[in-house]
């Protein structure tokens, strides 16, 4: 195993550091935002730049290049030009939902996807994790990434507005996120087409005419972007 220095003391940082130190990996500490980076990359094999994407080229600026050191940020959106002048680079993106705490760690080892580019030692580290490694073009991160925010982000949105909706019916989230686990599981075993129920998927308009005329104004526009959604997977004419 090799030994790694990680800027950036966060939540995937901190993460990473447990990850890496449980699977061999020697970590020679967090830096954050008050030590001294400039020699960050002296005496590893692998720097990791685990900042806020804004963050990240002001940070890449200020640790002197090591040749033999490879320094890889941990953004899904950056390429490989954002680690310049540092000759060896690679993008290193655990495609997982970090929480808080020393959970992190544990969902990074054992099955996580990592998008990957640049040089191959990032992919010697998804092997360290027993990840699994999948190639994005320096060019695609930001596609990429975009799908990655609409998988996590934008689903923990949606289940917000399931919240919303149900709360003042009386009926508990709880009900709802086992009806979202079930989905999941229909498309992991049949893909999104074949997963798909509900009104939009059988053109029944008239059922969805009645749900927006229940739904608070505020919550009909979401609605409508995802009935449109729906039918636009379900190969039916928008309306």
């Amino acid at each position: 195993m090799g030994r790694m220095r990680i800027i950036g003391p966060g939540r995937a940082g901190t993460a990473l550091a447990g990850a890496m130190a449980a699977s061999g990996w020697t970590v020679d500490g967090l830096l954050g935002r008050g030590d001294d980076q400039a020699a960050a990359a002296a005496g590893v094999d692998l720097l990791v730049i685990a900042t806020p994407d804004r963050a990240v080229a002001a940070t890449v600026a200020a640790v002197v290049p090591v040749a033999t050191t490879v320094v890889a940020h941990l953004s899904g959106a950056l390429g490989l030009d954002a680690l310049a002048p540092h000759v060896r680079r690679a993008c290193l993106h655990p495609l997982v939902s970090l929480p808080a705490g020393p959970g992190g760690a544990e969902r990074l080892l054992g099955g996580a996807w990592f998008a990957v580019t640049g040089d191959p030692l990032v992919g010697e580290v998804v092997e360290s994790l027993g990840g699994r490694p999948v190639t994005v073009a320096a060019d695609d991160r930001v596609a990429y990434h975009a799908a990655a925010v609409v998988a996590s982000n934008h689903l923990v949105a949606l289940l917000g507005q399931v919240e919303r909706i149900a709360a003042p019916l009386g009926v508990p989230l709880e009900a709802f996120l086992d009806l979202a686990a079930g989905s999941l599981r229909n498309v992991r075993e049949l893909g999104p087409a074949d997963a798909l129920t509900g009104p939009a998927a059988r053109g029944d308009e008239a059922t969805i005419d009645a749900h927006l005329a229940a739904l608070d104004p505020a919550e009909r526009s979401a609605y409508e972007v995802l009935a449109e959604q729906a039918r636009r997977l379900a190969g039916r004419p928008g309306r």
